[in-house]
C-alpha cells in the first residue's frame, strides 16, 4: 500500500512537472533569448555609465563649490564693504553740506 501511495505521488509529480516543464521551457527560452540578453547588457551598461556620470558630476560640483568659497565669496564680501563705505561717505557729505564727489556743479 505504501508503494501505491508513492506511485500516486510520483504520478501527480510527473503531471505537475510536465506542466511546469512546458512553462519552464518557455521561460528559459525567453530568458536565454538574444533580445533579453542584449536588453540586460544595455541596462547594465546604462547603469554603469550613469553611476560614473554621477560620480564625476559630484566631483565637479565639489570643485566648483570650494572654488566659489575660496575665490568668489571674499570678492563679494569686499565689494559689499566698499559699497557700504561709499554710502557712508555720501551720507556724511550730505549731512555736512558738501556736494557729493560724483555730483556735477551748475
Amino acid at each position: 500500500m505504501a508503494s501505491q501511495g508513492g506511485k500516486r505521488l510520483s504520478l501527480s509529480r510527473s503531471n505537475s512537472s510536465d506542466s511546469e516543464g512546458i512553462l519552464s521551457k518557455v521561460s528559459s527560452a525567453v530568458s536565454q533569448s538574444v533580445i533579453v540578453h542584449k536588453g540586460k547588457q544595455a541596462a547594465s551598461d546604462a547603469a554603469y555609465v550613469s553611476k560614473r556620470l554621477m560620480k564625476s558630476t559630484g566631483k565637479a560640483a565639489w570643485i566648483a563649490g570650494t572654488t566659489f568659497l575660496i575665490l568668489v565669496l571674499p570678492l563679494i564680501i569686499s565689494m559689499d564693504r566698499e559699497q557700504q563705505l561709499n554710502e557712508l561717505e555720501m551720507q556724511q557729505a550730505s549731512l555736512l553740506g558738501t556736494p557729493p564727489v560724483g555730483a556735477t556743479q551748475k
